[in-house]
């Protein structure tokens, strides 16, 4: 009786695990088979936000272009302290040939909750691309929690199909990766 009441039980697990719907970032799978998440290889999760004018930024419209999706916000210091280190990085690969890729561009989401000090960041801090996009939720913003942010910054580095190749680089490791990707003339 006993085995027949753990056989039930286990049946009973079985199949509310296979009949419950997936809902983390690792349950959908793009066309070629790879998983949407935040590890290196994953393909990264959509985004699709504001910028600071109000008009929406997906993600998406950069394929074929290598990305640096930043987790930052105009409150935080360790944030405006590494802006110098990613606006050099921009500055310098935004015209190089990249190895299958139309050219690097920087996708910024703001943890942000208000426009205000959001836009007086980017122009302080010289933040001269025009991707920057936030739902201005504090630590509820939707991308960070897609993307598992628990501190920032944080940052990931995309190829141009949207594989994540690289995260969390920091100051010259950020301009390392990006050398690896260079065109050798």
């Amino acid at each position: 009786m006993k085995v027949l009441q753990i056989i039930g039980i286990s049946g009973v697990l079985l199949a509310s695990l296979i009949f419950l719907p997936c809902t983390n970032v690792f349950s959908e799978l793009p066309a070629q088979g790879v998983l949407i998440g935040t590890r290196i290889g994953d393909k990264a999760p959509e985004i699709k936000m504001n910028n600071p004018d109000g008009k929406p930024i997906a993600l998406s419209s950069l394929k074929g272009k290598v990305v640096l999706i930043d987790f930052w916000a105009s409150w935080c210091g360790p944030c405006r302290r590494e802006n110098p280190n990613v606006v050099a990085a921009y500055n310098k690969y935004k015209k190089a040939k990249l190895k299958n890729a139309k050219g690097f561009e920087i996708y910024s989401v703001s943890l942000d909750r208000a426009v205000g000090p959001w836009k007086a960041a980017i122009i302080q801090d010289k933040l001269n691309w025009e991707y920057h996009v936030s739902d201005l939720q504090f630590w509820n913003n939707k991308a960070a929690r897609d993307y598992q942010v628990e501190g920032i910054p944080t940052n990931f580095l995309v190829d141009p199909n949207g594989i994540i190749i690289a995260k969390n680089l920091r100051g010259s490791a950020l301009h390392m990766e990006l050398d690896k990707i260079v065109e050798k003339l």
